[in-house]
Parts: C-alpha cells; structure tokens; sequence
C-alpha cells in the first residue's frame, strides 16, 4: 500500500474534512435508525423527513469523502451505536447534534480553511447550509408533534426534495437553481 504525501497547507483541512465525515456517516446511521422507529409509531411525516435528512447527511459525507481523496487522505471512520428512544427524544437529539455543528464544527472548519487555497470550502459551506435546513425542519417537526401530539401530520408521510449535490432538503420543489449550491433544481431526489 503506498502513502499518499499530504501537502502540509492541507494539513488542518483534511483534519477538519475526516471530523465532519465521520460526523455526517454517524447521523446518517442516527437519522435511519430514528426513521425506522418513527415508522413503526406511525408518525410516517416524521419518518419521512428523517429519511430525507438521513439522506441530506449521506450526501454530505460523500462530498467531504471526495474531497478528502483528492487532497491525498485516507477515509476512515467509526459508527457509533444508535440508542433509539421516542420519535420526540430521537428529533430533539438529532436537533441537537444538528446545532453543535451550525454553531461550533462548520464554523470553526471554514475560518481555520481560509488560510489554505483549495476547493473544502465548498463541500463545508454546503454542509452547513444543509444542517441550517435540517435543523429548522427538525425544529418546526417537533413543535408540531409538541403542539398537536401524534395525531398531527406527523403521521401523515410527506414528501421532501433533497438536493444530490449539496444535501438541501425542502419540503417543496425548489425554484429553478438551488440557493445554496447554484445548480438546476430539476434533480432534486423525492423522498418519503
């Protein structure tokens, strides 16, 4: 097996890009697990929005994994257990987590890759972009199950758009390019 040389400009930023991997391959697995048991409670518009933020997440990995290839890094990464509780307790910890990395891990990520001249900017940006509208959906989903119990439309399946190339989910057909990755939103991937 040969070494990839790893230019020491790039250093922090792959770092940087193999933590949020690892953490986008993890809440991907949360975020399935969670929809599963949302399924199985019969809160089916819950399960579908965690199926398509499971998805958002899956498409952020394999950004950052693309990336991390191209600056000579290696992928790896563990998968946590999953302690799957209440469709509510799993949204709120599937909330929480959304919100460290909007407020500490992407932030902290793009100031330390300012200093470096490579193409990471991009695959973290739309990343947190993505966990924005992950975390807002999330939000807006568990005031509704809190409001209204289980009977609301959380129990209705629904439909979401994500977006293959940046991971934005919306809950409508977007207009004609995505705000956050500037692409033709014609291939938005329905989810339900």
């Amino acid at each position: 097996m040969s070494v990839c040389q790893i230019a020491p400009e790039n250093e922090v930023t792959l770092k940087n890009l193999l933590t949020a991997y690892k953490s986008e391959l993890n809440a991907h697995t949360m975020h399935t697990a969670y929809a599963e048991k949302a399924d199985s409670d019969g809160l089916h518009g819950a399960a579908s929005l965690l199926r398509a933020t499971a998805r958002s997440e899956q498409i952020q990995a394999s950004n950052h994994a693309r990336l991390i290839r191209q600056l000579g890094g290696e992928l790896e990464a563990q998968i946590q257990p999953v302690e799957v509780k209440t469709t509510l307790e799993n949204l709120t910890e599937a909330l929480v987590k959304g919100v460290y990395e909007i407020d500490s891990m992407y932030p902290r990520f793009l100031a330390e890759n300012m200093s470096t001249d490579n193409s990471a900017a991009q695959t973290l940006t739309w990343a947190l972009e993505a966990e924005r509208t992950n975390a807002r959906l999330i939000s807006e989903e568990i005031g509704e199950m809190g409001a209204v119990g289980a009977d609301s439309l959380a129990s209705t399946p629904v439909d979401f758009f994500v977006r293959p190339v940046c991971g934005y989910v919306s809950k409508t057909p977007e207009p004609e390019r995505c705000w956050s990755c500037n692409r033709l939103c014609s291939t938005f991937e329905t989810i339900r």
